[in-house]
């Protein structure tokens, strides 16, 4: 039941991704481009899924459990550590420049997209070199 609910979400999440031009990397871009031709698009993308979370999780946290799971599985921290905020800053340089991030990259892949396939063998790759520079310390 787990996988098939990771599936399902996923597939939706892709066809979201799909149906609303975030795929395309050149979109994204064009939002980012707040000098040049700005696409105000993924704005209300991103309105659009706020809304969609924000109902969806008071509705699921109130269940005594989630569905495949035996318990809830929430983050604890309330504090910003560098780690987060490196990450944070990488992951908006490299959406910056790819026009895509892991979600959209990954649904890519099933289109042939040739930058699909380098931006998910580095992503790829960079999570191998995270947690082998984890280990280390």
């Amino acid at each position: 039941m787990k996988n098939l609910t990771s599936f399902i979400s996923g597939l939706i999440f892709a066809l979201g991704l799909g149906l609303s031009g975030m795929m395309n990397p050149q979109k994204v871009r064009g939002f980012l481009d707040i000098a040049g031709t700005w696409d105000p698009a993924l704005m209300f993308v991103m309105a659009g899924a706020i809304a969609v979370y924000a109902i969806a999780f008071r509705l699921v946290t109130k269940r005594s459990k989630p569905m495949c799971e035996a318990t809830f599985s929430l983050p604890t921290k309330k504090e910003l550590e560098p780690k987060l905020l490196i990450g944070s800053a990488l992951f908006g340089i490299g959406w910056g420049i790819a026009g895509m991030c892991p979600g959209p990259a990954i649904a890519n892949l099933a289109t042939g997209l040739p930058v699909a396939f380098v931006f998910v063998a580095v992503m790829i790759m960079s999570i191998f070199v995270v947690k082998f520079l984890e280990q280390k310390k």
